[in-house]
């Protein structure tokens, strides 16, 4: 299936984690992405590891790289050249949409400001991603992920304690401003419908992890409450999290009274026990309800302890490894894996989109998730055709 976005031209002039992971986003859903690196060496990430594939060879990839651009092509292009400007200015003619991630004006010293790009292209739909907004006291701030999680205020919500300020385990604030960049494009596009002119979208680094505060934002907009690092325990909900057992640890959530009186019923506790009945009392008193369970856990391995949840209907779960996770029956079932064949490396698996699409009829569904994905391109793969193409106007 070519993919909702079939048709739509994205010149993707990103690099690192953000915009890439934005672009690719719409390279899964079946648009065309030329990804535009600097011939001296493309994308950072090309050069970020180990792990590197075929490290002994000249033709090494990085990993990180090859996680975040599937489903692009590659053309080299030294944009302070001026007949490489001219083949971007010729793609960004035809083009739906430029990313850029650029920090705050440096492509309007380029010669690509708005301006100029909206009399070039006015339907054109620009995002434009930065560390900490582009404008205000910070607005040219580097923009890196750690950085970012911990500026957000993230890092102080996350690990075993407020004195122990852990980063996520991935680039999230990376991540999700690729994730919010790319529903801004696809607003702007769905506008230029109705309007025939593109606009600029802009988020940050900033601004995507404060908009996921939820209700750690509020509890201090609201209510005047800080957040703080709780370990494994959720801050609003108790019993929520991961408890110790015979041979290891179990996950649980209890958010619901429901819940909790089928955990007590199937372990033997008493849901209205002083101090323990209603949720805010449990939250009050955690970890007394955290001992309890898990001196009810103590004798049980965690697979009879996730058998006896699930047949009691509380949710329930382990802590996977990475590599349990892509080898998990769900995760294949889901789609979540994809095979690819890479220029220099070969046949490849990659983590897959998240998305998948269905069409609905009288004799029931059809998938139409697209399956054909192509592999990370090499550093200016596509860059005679792409040359070629844009000479022949």
């Amino acid at each position: 299936m070519p993919g909702p976005l079939d048709g739509v031209l994205v010149v993707d002039l990103t690099r690192a984690l953000a915009g890439p992971h934005a672009a690719m986003m719409l390279g899964d859903l079946g648009a065309r992405v030329i990804k535009v690196e600097n011939p001296a060496g493309g994308d950072d990430t090309r050069g970020w590891g180990p792990p590197f594939v075929r490290p002994e060879h000249g033709d090494r990839e990085s990993t990180y790289f090859l996680s975040a651009n599937r489903n692009k092509e590659s053309i080299a292009l030294d944009l302070k050249d001026d007949a490489d400007r001219d083949v971007l200015t010729s793609l960004l003619r035809r083009a739906d949409v430029l990313m850029e991630n650029f920090r705050p004006g440096t492509l309007d010293r380029l010669g690509f400001g708005t301006g100029v790009l909206a009399e070039l292209n006015p339907r054109l739909v620009t995002l434009s991603i930065s560390g900490f907004g582009h404008d205000g006291p910070e607005g040219g701030r580097a923009g890196y992920d750690q950085i970012a999680q911990g500026e957000a205020g993230l890092m102080s919500l996350t690990g075993s304690g407020p004195d122990d300020p852990q980063r996520v385990g991935v680039p999230i604030a990376d991540l999700l401003a690729g994730l919010h960049g790319a529903y801004g494009v696809l607003a702007a596009l769905i506008e230029r419908q109705r309007t025939g002119r593109g606009q600029v979208v802009r988020t940050s680094l900033l601004a995507s992890v404060v908009g996921v505060h939820a209700f750690q934002g509020t509890a201090w907009t609201v209510a005047g409450q800080v957040g703080h690092a709780q370990g494994n325990h959720h801050p609003s909900i108790a019993p929520y999290g991961l408890f110790r057992c015979q041979d290891g640890s179990v996950q649980l959530s209890c958010g619901s009274e429901p819940l909790w009186r089928r955990l007590c019923a199937e372990f033997g506790l008493d849901p209205q026990a002083p101090g323990l009945a209603t949720n805010g009392e449990r939250v009050a008193n955690r970890e007394r309800v955290i001992d309890l369970i898990e001196t009810a856990f103590a004798a049980h391995p965690a697979e009879t302890l996730l058998a006896r949840l699930a047949a009691a209907g509380i949710p329930a779960g382990k802590v996977r490894t990475i590599d349990e996770v892509y080898a998990w029956d769900q995760t294949l079932s889901q789609g979540l894996l994809v095979d690819v064949e890479h220029d220099t490396l070969g046949p490849l698996r990659l983590p897959g989109p998240p998305l998948r699409f269905f069409t609905a009829g009288p004799d029931g569904e059809r998938e139409t998730t697209r399956r054909d994905h192509t592999a990370p391109p090499v550093l200016d793969a596509d860059g005679p055709s792409i040359r070629a193409e844009v000479s022949e106007g």
